[in-house]
């Protein structure tokens, strides 16, 4: 039954995707939701330490979501350019947008400040349609 269940879920999930922009009930409102996965650490180390992810925070991200966001402290690990396991510390930032074109441009450059300024090899994009209510 569990893996029925399961199969059911994907199918749905895979059906909803496929037609785009999610059916939201009544009460709630279509949003985006953008998760970006950030490491903290550089071929010496850790290089994002408190303070400077706080800057980061207020001077890259919150100017261009200035309405809400959500930072999550995290543990990952990821494979890296060289092909090796790397384990960090991490960040991941939950933002919830209403729908716009001008979203995933301001998406794509805090991933691209975050890269630059700590000689980050990646940020991982996760973007999905949702659906929200504010009760």
């Amino acid at each position: 039954m569990r893996s029925t269940l399961v199969v059911l879920l994907v199918v749905l999930a895979s059906a909803c995707s496929q037609s785009g922009a999610p059916s939201c009930p009544e009460g709630t409102e279509e949003f985006i939701e953008y998760q970006l996965l950030m490491g903290r650490s550089g071929p010496e180390g850790e290089i994002v330490d408190d303070e400077a992810w706080d800057t980061f925070l207020a001077d890259t991200v919150t100017p261009r979501f200035p309405d809400g966001l959500t930072v999550l402290d995290g543990r990952g690990q990821w494979r890296g350019a060289d092909g090796l396991i790397k384990k960090e510390r991490s960040k991941l930032l939950v933002i919830l947008a209403s729908p716009g074109d001008d979203k995933m441009r301001l998406i794509n450059k805090i991933s691209d400040e975050y890269k630059r300024r700590f000689s980050q090899e990646s940020v991982l994009r996760v973007v999905e349609d949702t659906c929200v209510s504010f009760r």
